[in-house]
């Protein structure tokens, strides 16, 4: 036994104050998924379970905790958008994912524009530097290790359209730093931006 060691097991609780397992696994890039019914009616909503698995074809993916109306819409439509949440736009970002009834409009609730996408119906938030248009690949509902489903399910969509706002193309290459994206720490309200002081470089060994 490591005195200097907090060791547990998940399924018998944590013992700390607040659950340690999302501020480790952090932090987390922001999956701000707009998407619509098959009515048009819109949505907007943050997760924190969010990132890029595959380079080709470029595949992104996101967890919703429950059955949320994102997960209804893209079921329904098989489309969804992905935007930069920055800092700029956190408090827009934040106001997003209020929880209110679906027919309630996010675009509207926090003052963001929807605008039209070039290969999908669903919109894109104006306001962000960065969008991608996708189209669902696959929905997987979870499970734990006992084989017993969890309320939780994966949703992978390829990427077949990427909006970048030009200034931050640096002599063509993206700078990740310059669009001040933010990312979900651990904690009820934990948030981290990326800056040019904390860049570092290592390319990989030959």
């Amino acid at each position: 036994m490591n005195d200097d060691i907090h060791f547990y097991e998940p399924a018998q609780g944590h013992g700390l104050p607040h659950d340690p397992f999302n501020a480790i696994v952090g932090p987390r890039p922001i999956g701000w998924i707009s998407s619509q019914d098959a009515q048009g009616h819109l949505n907007l909503a943050p997760y924190s379970f969010f990132n890029a698995f595959n380079y080709t074809p470029p595949i992104i993916g996101f967890s919703s905790i429950g059955a949320k109306d994102s997960l209804r819409n893209i079921e329904q439509t098989r489309e969804f958008g992905w935007n930069l949440a920055t800092r700029p736009l956190a408090e827009q970002m934040n106001m997003s994912c209020a929880a209110v009834p679906p027919a309630v409009n996010e675009f509207d609730l926090a003052g963001l524009t929807p605008v039209a996408s070039r290969c999908i119906a669903v919109p894109r938030v104006a306001e962000s530097p960065v969008s991608f248009e996708c189209r669902l690949t696959q929905v997987l509902q979870l499970q734990g290790v006992d084989g017993v489903a969890v309320p939780t399910w994966l949703v992978l969509g390829e990427v077949v359209g990427v909006h970048i706002a030009r200034h931050l193309l640096k002599d063509g290459i993206y700078d990740t730093a310059a669009a001040q994206p933010i990312m979900r720490g651990g904690g009820p309200a934990d948030y981290f931006t990326v800056t040019l002081d904390n860049l570092f470089k290592m390319f990989r060994p030959r």
